[in-house]
């Protein structure tokens, strides 16, 4: 660990996936029906899923020594080493292929299970957002941080509906219907990994899911807590990387947003 300079690694990791950034903005509105499959009930993927992760990996493993993979399209969880990079190739794969514009590449360095560097790329707007442990938050080489809010009516709320585990779906909605009356209003953009980074960067002040996997929020979650937002799961604790379930909130509003969150979810 000490012979590793994480700012420099960061921006290696940063041009590899403005690199693979560039290929998937390249397949935009060119994969077909017939070219798109269906992991499990409305989880979509595609040959562009596929490569960009096979790029990722090829060079992702060069930068550190004997890392261990946690990839969405693979799925290598038999193997655990020190470092292991958590890769979504592409988060928001549904926008991607219904020609929406929000999608991202998000990455993950973890050490000894540390998160310790996390890279999202918002592809179409070519928004670089990275952080990495103590090192603050950035965007596009600028540091950014959490909104300064005062309560939970200046507050705008991003959150994923439920697209296939529809377990909670009634204490969702229950949560849902008390943050449109006392918030600004509810987004829904359809990357987690996104929705993370945009809690840092102040355009979100809370963020809110179940059902996530922690590739979905190792890179984003990172970046959030550089940035000044605090990171749990729905109950308060620090099991959002593998429980499934995670907040991303603005200080000021944590209290009584966990609170609204677990009123509704008990």
């Amino acid at each position: 660990m000490k012979t590793i300079n994480l700012q420099e690694l960061t921006n290696r990791v940063t041009s590899l996936v403005r690199e693979v950034g560039g290929f998937i903005l390249g397949e935009y509105g060119k994969v077909g029906e017939a070219q798109i499959s269906e992991k499990d009930h409305n989880m979509l993927v595609s040959y562009v899923d596929e490569e960009a992760e096979d790029r990722l990996i090829a060079q992702l493993g060069e930068l550190v020594p004997n890392p261990s993979f946690l990839a969405e399209e693979s799925e290598s969880i038999d193997l655990k080493t020190d470092y292991r990079w958590i890769i979504d190739p592409l988060d928001g794969t549904t926008n991607f292929l219904h020609q929406i514009p929000c999608f991202a590449i998000s990455v993950a360095l973890e050490y000894k299970d540390q998160i310790i560097l996390g890279v999202v790329y918002e592809i179409t707007r070519d928004e670089m957002f990275f952080a990495w442990d103590g090192g603050g938050a950035y965007l596009n080489g600028r540091p950014i941080q959490v909104r300064q809010i005062k309560d939970l009516g200046e507050s705008l709320i991003a959150t994923g509906f439920p697209y296939h585990d529809y377990s909670r779906t009634e204490a969702y909605c229950q949560v849902l219907k008390q943050l449109m009356r006392q918030t600004r209003g509810i987004r829904r953009m359809g990357s987690a990994a996104t929705d993370l980074a945009y809690v840092a960067a102040g355009r979100f002040d809370a963020f809110f899911e179940y059902s996530l996997s922690p590739w979905d929020v190792a890179a984003g979650s990172l970046i959030a807590r550089e940035a000044g937002a605090i990171v749990c799961d729905f109950s308060g604790k620090n099991d959002y990387l593998f429980g499934e379930e995670i907040i991303a909130v603005n200080p000021a509003i944590k209290k009584v947003f966990l609170e609204i969150v677990q009123e509704g979810f008990g």
